[in-house]
């Protein structure tokens, strides 16, 4: 299964990921962007605006649960229906974690880690503020704008 360049995790991946990490140990949607971080070699780390819905998603699906501790944080726990799943697919999960091996290896991915990060945030930033209120054609067309100057900027570099 070939990613799409530039992404860390094809769809459905994270998903996945989060779902094995949880199942290690009950954890926080805090701790689950620093374990991935360390897993992936310190050069990636998930945006607070993908792991956190995701982690609500995966709650909807039936897969985890949250259960709040005092200071109002989340703390999730796989259930029987998320461990079904996550044996389902344990062949592609192993694959995923054996592909974070190789970030600094022969495949030439050293450093890429931060730019896949900017990258998703960016996308995120984009798909939260089109999705969260209704954006006008002025707005829209500033993202739009602000895109194609990123990308043109890239291109000089």
């Amino acid at each position: 299964m070939g990613r799409r360049e530039g992404r860390m995790f094809d769809s459905g991946e994270l998903r996945l990921v989060i779902l094995a990490l949880v199942a290690e140990k009950p954890r926080y949607g805090y701790e689950i962007i620093k374990e991935l971080g360390e897993r992936v070699g310190g050069e990636y780390s998930p945006s607070p605006g993908v792991v956190y819905p995701t982690l609500t998603m995966l709650e909807e699906m039936g897969y985890a649960s949250a259960s709040q501790d005092q200071a109002g944080r989340k703390l999730y726990t796989l259930t029987p229906e998320g461990e079904k799943t996550l044996a389902e697919n344990r062949p592609q999960v192993d694959a995923i974690f054996e592909r974070f091996g190789d970030r600094d290896g022969a495949g030439g991915a050293r450093g890429m880690g931060s730019v896949v990060r900017a990258m998703m945030n960016l996308r995120a930033a984009t798909r939260l503020r089109l999705r969260g209120r209704g954006a006008t054609p002025e707005q829209i067309q500033a993202i739009v704008d602000a895109l194609d100057a990123a990308a043109k900027a890239i291109e000089r570099v």
